[in-house]
């Protein structure tokens, strides 16, 4: 069998341990090769690749990033249909399926192409936890720890001066990292995109707890939070990627600026934004992604197309790409109540 790899959308920490896994598992195997695609579906479309060999993929489970390179690309943007141009790429390569890794946008490209009958198995990635499916995603614990560290280290200079520091880390459509690593460095408030915040609310219990003593505050807010409606006049999106994405992050500047002028209080923002993509995975997120990467090739070798590989509990099991694209896996509302009990 031929297998072309491709990774799309963010990068992430643990794409290059599944890359790693797919192409040791098929050559465990016998008989098969192996074809990367640069940039996502750009080099899909361009037919832009090289081979993936044993020696090209020795050394790269620690690595941070993708030695694919990654993009947005998206072959069915602005009403176009990029099916024949992929079909006629896979033909070129004799490639008889596609793994793409990639989160919502990614995947869902490759549902479209399945739908069109290109043989694909779907490894899910996003740093953000959202996708549905799986009960956790590879690159996520990176995240957190990355953006636990961050908060640590404001912890000491926000006492140092009296400040209120916001912590801005991503989450366009939920607000997993930020309540994961706001519970894990103590912050005072955690604002998701969720629920929609009342900043009155945020500053009457920052000024309680300078009242009752405490100097400084830590407020983590992920990128895609947002006020209730007519509470507060934020910044309007930018432009929007090829998949209808506005450009996010900048929330926590407004944040920075109305805490102070709603509560006296001297405040900063330190905005996380790539920083927690990159880096070497942890353990965990270098384990999950060589399960990931095994099962993929399985799937693909037994012609169980149209799959996305996922974690179940402590398995590792197969979904459909439509049921796993449904709908956005949203923070679960027990862990958010959870962290409330120590905010302020």
């Amino acid at each position: 069998m031929r297998l072309g790899l491709l990774t799309g959308g963010g990068d992430c920490p643990g794409l290059n341990a599944v890359i790693r896994a797919v192409v040791r598992r098929g050559l465990a195997a016998g008989g098969n090769s192996f074809v990367g695609f640069r940039a996502g579906w750009a080099g899909v479309l361009d037919d832009d690749a090289n081979e993936l060999t044993l020696a090209s993929t020795t050394g790269i489970l620690p690595r941070g990033g993708t030695i694919l390179g990654t993009s947005r690309t998206n072959p069915f943007a602005g009403g176009a249909d990029g099916t024949a141009a992929v079909a006629r790429t896979l033909q070129a390569r004799e490639v008889d399926a596609l793994v793409p890794i990639g989160g919502e946008d990614t995947l869902g490209v490759a549902l479209r192409l399945h739908e069109q009958g290109i043989p694909v198995v779907g490894v899910p990635k996003t740093i953000d936890n959202d996708l549905g499916g799986t009960d956790v995603t590879f690159g996520f614990q990176t995240a957190v720890q990355i953006a636990t560290d961050a908060i640590d280290r404001l912890h000491s200079t926000a006492e140092s001066h009296n400040r209120v520091i916001v912590v801005e880390v991503m989450g366009r459509h939920t607000g997993w990292i930020a309540t994961h690593a706001g519970m894990a460095g103590g912050a005072d408030a955690i604002l998701v995109p969720e629920r929609p915040f009342d900043l009155d609310e945020v500053a009457a219990r920052l000024r309680r707890r300078h009242e009752g003593g405490r100097s400084f505050s830590i407020v983590v807010v992920a990128e895609g939070a947002a006020p209730l409606e007519g509470t507060l006049e934020i910044d309007a999106e930018g432009p929007t990627d090829a998949f209808g994405h506005a450009r996010l992050g900048g929330i926590g500047v407004t944040l920075e600026r109305e805490i102070e002028r709603r509560t006296g209080f001297e405040s900063r923002v330190t905005i996380l934004g790539h920083v927690q993509r990159g880096g070497t995975p942890v353990a965990f997120d270098r384990v999950l992604a060589t399960r990931f990467g095994v099962a993929a090739f399985d799937a693909a070798a037994a012609g169980r197309f149209g799959a996305m590989v996922a974690l179940r509990g402590t398995e590792i099991v197969e979904v459909p790409l439509a049921q796993a694209l449904r709908e956005p896996k949203l923070l679960d509302p027990a862990l958010y109540e959870t962290a409330q009990l120590f905010f302020g």
